[in-house]
């Protein structure tokens, strides 16, 4: 019978053991010595059923295929866009990519996409060189207009969204504002300015206390107090 050391949600350092017995099984962020889990990196465990892992307390994000994510375009050649992903690597987004529609030959990009625009796109493809390709073909990909745009770490964004994201929709429930969050730890908000600073200064609440027990309860306390703005028309 494997024994469970760990609270769940607490912070597990290098080298910690986690649990001991066979019965439980080593997720990411742990490695298997002997009868023992235990931590290869500094986290937050989570026990998911009998698979104990460690959620990374920070760090960059790193593209990985079939991430939404959030990116910035940072430059227009003749045959696509280049795309800065908040990370250390770029993207690349072809024409067939990046709309539905012909785009003839020499056509001006930038009527499409310009720069400093941002988009919602899907990582389709990471080389071992790290090439990354997104495409903005499929559900909710889109360029993104208005509202603005913050970065949050990355590793705090399965807190912010949430189980089958009720805690986003809970904040945009609040806050009325449309809200993306990109997996590589960008987000965009557009609301009454007031609304977008709580919707903000909620997320900012989650990055910090995201290791903590009752965070949905907390966040849903944080917006009833402070409530939503709205602007007099």
């Amino acid at each position: 019978m494997s024994k469970i050391i760990v609270q769940d949600k607490s912070i597990a350092v290098p080298g910690e053991t986690l649990a001991v017995g066979m019965d439980m099984l080593p997720g990411s962020g742990t490695y298997r010595e002997g009868e023992s889990i235990k931590a290869n990196r500094l986290g937050l465990a989570v026990i998911d059923g009998r698979t104990i892992k460690l959620i990374p307390l920070s760090g960059r994000y790193i593209p990985k295929t079939g991430d939404t994510i959030i990116c910035k375009v940072i430059d227009v050649s003749f045959s696509g866009w280049r795309l800065d992903t908040n990370s250390a690597y770029s993207a690349m987004m072809s024409m067939k990519d990046a709309t539905s529609e012909f785009i003839a030959r020499g056509a001006n990009l930038t009527q499409y996409y310009d720069l400093g625009d941002y988009v919602m796109c899907k990582i389709v493809n990471v080389t071992s060189q790290k090439l990354v390709d997104v495409t903005m073909k499929g559900p909710g990909l889109r360029k993104l207009r208005g509202g603005r745009v913050i970065e949050v770490d990355p590793n705090k964004v399965p807190r912010i969204i949430g189980k089958q994201g009720s805690m986003v929709i809970m904040i945009k429930d609040a806050t009325k504002c449309n809200i993306s969050v990109g997996q590589n730890g960008l987000v965009w908000i557009d609301g009454e300015p007031l609304n977008e600073l709580l919707a903000i200064q909620a997320m900012r609440k989650i990055e910090r206390e995201s290791h903590l027990s009752g965070l949905t309860d907390k966040i849903k306390d944080f917006l009833e107090k402070n409530g939503v703005h709205r602007t007099n028309v």
